[in-house]
Formats: structure tokens, C-alpha cells, sequence
């Protein structure tokens, strides 16, 4: 269970690291922003599923081998829950209405709940080594 609960969590570290850190970068290097934007909204709802998922086997693979380290795994699957089903919408809606504002705080919201899960999967990868 160990060895399920490490690679799960590190697949899960690594792909949010990659997603943050080299798809959507590039994306916006390679790309005029106003192509980047839908892409990027219509990838959201599949990496927040996939992330959900990914955390919650991880949690439950992590259980037996480190409780501390699936709390953090639990923890993530359930923010992401959050950011997907309700943050998401937010930010699409100030969007879509062109509120620069509601758009920066929420979105400003989403940046640090990502970066917090981040370091969250990364502490659960070195309790899970």
C-alpha cells in the first residue's frame, strides 16, 4: 500500500506542479490571450476532476501507511471539490460580466488554494518517502 500511496501522491504533485508551472505558462508564451482563456476554461473542469481523483486515492491508499499525510491528501480532493463546483463558476461569472475586480480577488483565491494543495501534495510525498 506504500508503494501505491507514493506514486499516486507524487503523480499527483508532479502533475499539479506541471499544469501550474508548464502547461498554462506555455499556453500563454505561445498563444494570444484571447485564444489561451477558453482553452484554459474548458481544460479547468477535467484537471479539477482529475485531481479530485487522483486525491482521493492517494487519501485512501495513504490511510494504513501515514494518517497525517492522507489528511493532507484529503484535504486537497476537498478544496478542489470546492474550486470546482462553486470558485470556478464565480470566476466565470465576473468574467463573463467583465468584473475585473470580483474577477482578480476570486481568481486571486483560486491561485493560493492551488499553491497551498501544492505544498500540501508535497508535504504528503516526504511523509509517504
Amino acid at each position: 500500500m506504500t508503494l501505491i500511496a507514493l506514486l499516486a501522491t507524487a503523480g499527483l504533485f508532479g502533475g499539479m506542479i506541471f499544469f501550474s508551472f508548464g502547461f498554462a505558462p506555455v499556453l500563454f508564451a505561445q498563444l494570444p490571450p484571447d485564444r489561451v482563456r477558453p482553452i484554459l476554461r474548458g481544460t479547468f473542469p477535467f484537471y479539477y476532476l482529475a485531481v479530485i481523483a487522483l486525491a482521493g486515492l492517494a487519501a485512501l491508499a495513504a490511510l494504513p501507511v501515514s494518517p497525517p499525510a492522507a489528511a493532507l491528501l484529503a484535504g486537497i480532493a476537498a478544496s478542489t471539490l470546492y474550486a470546482r463546483q462553486d470558485l470556478m463558476g464565480r470566476i466565470n461569472a465576473a468574467t463573463d460580466r467583465g468584473d475585473r475586480r470580483a474577477f482578480g480577488l476570486l481568481h486571486g483565491l483560486s491561485v493560493v488554494i492551488h499553491l497551498v494543495q501544492i505544498g500540501f501534495a508535497g508535504w504528503a510525498v516526504a511523509l509517504l518517502a
